[in-house]
């Protein structure tokens, strides 16, 4: 009698033992961590880049998957953040310029950081992750979308405070225009390092908590103004700046449209050699501080133990031009405007160290997310998982990217891009092969030889522009016509 009930004994609270033990990695919910930087393109070490140091995120490559032929759906911060935080294209969102509220459109729509929230996660936005008009809205919540967080945190620095000391090609003006300054102080004194210092604080909270979380931390480096210390400027001496050239008349070989996308910006046309330059080294200097603050981060990551289980995507929300074809900044259908830096890293990503040479698109953030973390993404969202490839590098998960921006749509192949404006190219059409032109600039649109390839990929574009305008599932639409004929109220 007393030896069986000294085996029930043994055995309840043996079983109590194991149930009352932590959660190992496996058994919990993985959480997310995402970093994004503003108006960051490729020039990144893990990229190939010989001048720009970026060692935080080429080890963060070194972890994970990059991605070589990652994508945005729209070269402009407003139009491509709602676009990723929606899973849905721009022609589905209807946003199509800065200055937009998502829900202005679409009302119901549940984004990527809300449909975690549904799931029991904890969404904090650190930053900018919806549009915000730069430096303007530094501090505040921009256009954010109060819906896809449970708590928000808008820092600001001594970046704002400085505005007075910023160099710009038009005096008092900085969001859209080429400015910069080497300023005084610390990294921890500017509103990315106070960002870094905020997403470390909120790190240890959850190592503490152990409550599964979605993290997006939004730094606004390197969007200009391009502000940073000066020892990151010192990084780049000017004498060994390349400022890209373009051939005497190349904006006769490219149409219209394209030629208005390069040359919208009139005061950045044909910058002096000195002005580029500065530009330029001052562009690197934000990056390579960026860089920085991405390193505490995941440095803190790592300190907590957080590491083991969470998955880190670092991205930007669209391409960047200094100086190739002869523009500075962003929308365009070119290579420079569309292509972004993806690394995914962390549970469920076995292809680590590797790189993916498949097409891969912002869209995809969204069901890759529910993916790898055993969740279902809305009926809504448009983008495809990503998945595949983080485990095999060499698996296709898709075949093109597609990019629009005003009255042109563009696909990239592995190879190719190729790029109409206008109704099915009524008002030109660009051809890049990019195994002997990866600089995009030599149009082979208007060769006899290559009409065979054009119809195809013409075939391919139209495919995927109609897919991309197919009414999102359960979201309802409304088109700025539509509003105005909604009586107002009294």
């Amino acid at each position: 009698m007393i030896n069986s009930l000294g085996r029930f004994i043994f055995c309840f609270l043996f079983c109590v033992l194991i149930t009352t033990q932590p959660a190992s990695a496996a058994d919990s919910k993985p959480n997310v961590l995402f970093l994004i930087c503003d108006d960051l393109n490729c020039d990144l070490g893990c990229y190939g880049h010989t001048q720009v140091q970026s060692p935080n995120i080429d080890q963060l490559a070194k972890q994970g998957v990059r991605f070589e032929h990652a994508y945005c759906q729209f070269p402009l911060c407003g139009p491509s953040r709602a676009s990723f935080m929606t899973g849905m294209y721009p022609d589905q969102t209807l946003v199509h310029r800065n200055g937009i509220y998502i829900r202005e459109h679409v009302p119901n729509v549940i984004t990527m950081s809300q449909m975690f929230r549904n799931h029991g996660y904890f969404a904090t936005r650190v930053g900018k992750i919806y549009h915000y008009n730069v430096p303007k809205h530094i501090g505040s919540g921009g256009h954010d979308d109060p819906y896809s967080w449970n708590q928000t945190f808008n820092p600001r620095g001594r970046d704002v405070d400085d505005e007075d000391q910023i160099f710009s090609l038009v005096p008092g003006s900085f969001g859209g225009t080429l400015s910069w300054l080497a300023a005084e102080g610390t990294d921890a004194e500017q509103t990315d390092g106070i960002a870094a210092d905020i997403a470390i604080q909120q790190l240890k909270k959850f190592a503490e908590s152990k409550e599964p979380f979605f993290l997006a931390v939004g730094l606004y480096r390197p969007h200009t103004p391009y502000v940073a210390p000066k020892n990151y400027f010192e990084k780049y001496p000017l004498d060994q700046i390349k400022v890209p050239q373009s051939p005497d008349g190349y904006l006769k070989t490219i149409p219209a449209s394209a030629r208005k996308s390069v040359t919208r910006k009139k005061n950045q046309v044909d910058l002096p050699d000195k002005l580029a330059r500065q530009a330029i080294q001052a562009y690197y200097a934000s990056i390579t501080f960026a860089d920085a603050q991405l390193g505490h981060i995941l440095s803190a990551l790592k300190e907590t133990g957080l590491d083991e289980n969470t998955i880190v995507v670092f991205t930007s929300d669209h391409g960047y031009h200094m100086g190739e074809h002869g523009h500075w900044q962003k929308t365009t259908l070119f290579e420079n405007a569309t292509h972004v830096p993806l690394i995914i890293a962390g549970p469920g990503v076995t292809a680590k160290g590797q790189t993916a040479a498949a097409p891969a698109e912002m869209v995809d953030f969204y069901p890759t997310l529910a993916d790898l973390c055993g969740l279902k993404a809305p009926a809504s969202v448009s983008g495809i998982s990503q998945v595949p490839t983080l485990k095999d590098a060499t698996a296709a998960s898709r075949k093109t990217a597609l990019t629009q921006y005003a009255n042109g749509y563009s696909i990239r192949t592995p190879t190719f891009r190729y790029t109409e404006w206008g109704k099915n190219g009524s008002e030109g059409v660009e051809l890049y092969d990019h195994k002997s032109d990866p600089a995009e600039m030599h149009n082979l649109a208007n060769q006899a030889k290559t009409q065979k390839l054009r119809d195809e990929l013409a075939q391919i574009l139209h495919e995927r522009i109609e897919q991309a305008n197919v009414a999102p599932k359960g979201v309802k639409q409304i088109t700025f016509e539509n509003r105005r004929r909604v009586p107002k109220q009294k």
